[in-house]
Formats: structure tokens, sequence, C-alpha cells
């Protein structure tokens, strides 16, 4: 029994580990030269949770932490299904759902865990998974302006930033937005990268 359970635990594992090799969508569909991974992008997400205060004692931080490493677990199954890859967001979610069990199923009493942080992300019903969803977008655009000045291309993905605009109501993120669009600003109006 016991062997059984190490060999799902490693298969687990191993489907988890594809999300460092698997790079994310947008940016292949944008010609960026070195697009970041998956789990580079959960990995990022995770670690802006610790920029959550003390102060800010409405949102559990450790669950965002959860929930930024759980959000797009699934995609290392389905792979990361954007908008343009022709696929409903109804079929994209019920992909998600069935990959999410099946990785569920693999880490036994763990894997109900999984599954309820994975459908309070998708849900979005809780303050938690709020402030996540702006950890994702946040970290696009933030990624975004990266490529911008990495491939020298200032201005040039534009449509990332238009998608999360009006998007960001928690005071963190809204603080690093400005910042971000303050600094792009620049150096898009003075096209030096």
């Amino acid at each position: 029994m016991g062997d059984n359970k190490n060999k799902n635990i490693l298969k687990f594992l191993e489907f988890a580990g594809r999300l460092k090799h698997i790079p994310r969508t947008g940016w292949v569909l944008e010609n960026v030269k070195k697009p970041e991974s998956i789990a580079g992008h959960m990995y990022r997400m995770a670690v802006m949770s610790f920029l959550l205060d003390g102060n800010d004692n409405k949102l559990d931080r450790a669950k965002c932490m959860e929930l930024a490493v759980i959000h797009d677990l699934a995609e290392c199954i389905v792979g990361d299904l954007t908008p343009y890859c022709g696929v409903t967001p109804e079929e994209k979610h019920k992909r998600e759902v069935k990959a999410m069990e099946e990785l569920a199923s693999l880490v036994g009493s763990c894997g109900g865990n999984m599954i309820g942080l994975f459908k309070e992300y998708e849900e979005q019903r809780t303050p938690e998974a709020q402030f996540v969803k702006e950890l994702d977008r946040f970290d696009l655009i933030l990624q975004a302006f990266e490529y911008e000045k990495e491939e020298s291309r200032p201005g040039s993905l534009q449509q990332f930033f238009d998608s999360c605009k009006g998007k960001f109501s928690h005071p963190l993120i809204v603080g690093l937005v400005k910042e971000l669009d303050s600094q792009r600003s620049s150096v898009v109006s003075n096209d030096i990268l």
C-alpha cells in the first residue's frame, strides 16, 4: 500500500514539474525570445504574497500563497489555454477541473485541500482569491514591461496592459500598478531602454 502511495506522489510531482518547462502561451504568441514558464509565474505570485504587511489583517497571507501556487496547477496537464487557443472559457474550466481531480487523486488526503483551493480561486468568492487574481494580473503586466525593456520593444505589449486596466482594487497592488505605469510611461515616451 505504501509503495503505491509513493508512486502516486512521484507521479504527481512529475506532473507539477512539467510547469517548470511549459512557457506561458501569451508570451509565445508575442514572439518573446525567452518566455517565462508557468511555474515561474506562479512562483513570483507566491513571493508577492509576502508583500502583505502585518497590518493587512483582512487577508490570510499563507492562504494567498497557497492559492498562488495552486491556481495554474491544472496547466501541467491541459497546458496554458488563452482566448486565442480556440477553447471556450467553459471548456477550459471543464478541462482544468478534470485535470485537478486527476492530480488530487494522486496525493491522498492532500487532494481535497488542493481541489478546495482551486475552486476558491476559480469562484473568486473570498478576499484572498480576489487578491491573488490581482496578483495574477499584476504579474502579467510586470512581466510584459520586463519583456518590453529586455527586448527593446517599448509599448509593444500594450494589449496586456489594456486587458488589466481598471481591474485592480487592493491598495498594495494599486500602488504597484501606479509605479509600474509611471516607469513604463517614462520609458515609452522617451523610447529609452
